[in-house]
């Protein structure tokens, strides 16, 4: 699923979001979950997630305690990778089922308080936004992702018109997809 920033599944972690997809591919494709090799799941905003969030999707997906998992952080290609290693493994022999993909909830990121484990002396203290920092910030350069882009329009002359042809042709692409049925088997609902 796709959601808005704050909106209806600001409360459902990413893993339940894992969960309910890795549940409906069990029913849907009749995989005995046993037989799954490994499951590999990017997410990028882990922090209070608790551990290996990939893990935590796969088992409350319905996959047995058997059936290892992994989490890939690969900022924006964490999906995109899994899917890339999933597929590596398939054509060594490692693997002969993966389940791959990401799972994301930016709404659910928490603020932290760096330095706060043994209180503070005095002085002011500062939040920082762990979806900012930890997922669109540049930690090298210290800017945001949306600085990148611009950078990049400048560095292979992307005009603004260019960009907006790109932007409504993808759009329009996906809802004509949407409405041609194209997605009906990978879109499903959260309860």
């Amino acid at each position: 699923p796709i959601g808005v920033f704050g909106g209806a599944f600001k409360d459902v972690p990413a893993y339940d979001l894992g969960a309910t997809l890795i549940e409906h591919i069990i029913k849907e494709t009749g995989l005995n979950p046993s037989e799954i090799d490994e499951v590999i799941i990017g997410n990028v905003l882990q922090a209070g997630q608790g551990q290996n969030p990939a893990r935590i999707a796969a088992m409350k997906g319905g996959l047995p305690e058997t059936v290892p998992a992994f989490t890939v952080n690969k900022v924006c290609g964490s999906g995109l990778k899994s899917i890339q290693l999933a597929y590596q493994s398939i054509v060594t022999g490692e693997n002969d089922i993966v389940l791959a993909g990401g799972m994301e909830n930016m709404s659910q990121s928490p603020m932290l308080v760096n330095n706060s484990r043994f209180g503070f002396k005095m002085g002011h203290q500062s939040m920082v936004d762990s979806m900012v920092y930890d997922g669109l910030t540049d930690v090298f350069n210290q800017y945001h992702m949306g600085i990148t882009a611009e950078n990049l329009v400048e560095q292979y002359g992307i005009s603004r018109e260019e960009q907006d042809t790109f932007a409504v042709n993808s759009q329009q692409k996906a809802v004509r997809a949407q409405q041609n049925g194209e997605f009906d088997s990978e879109i499903v609902p959260v309860s």
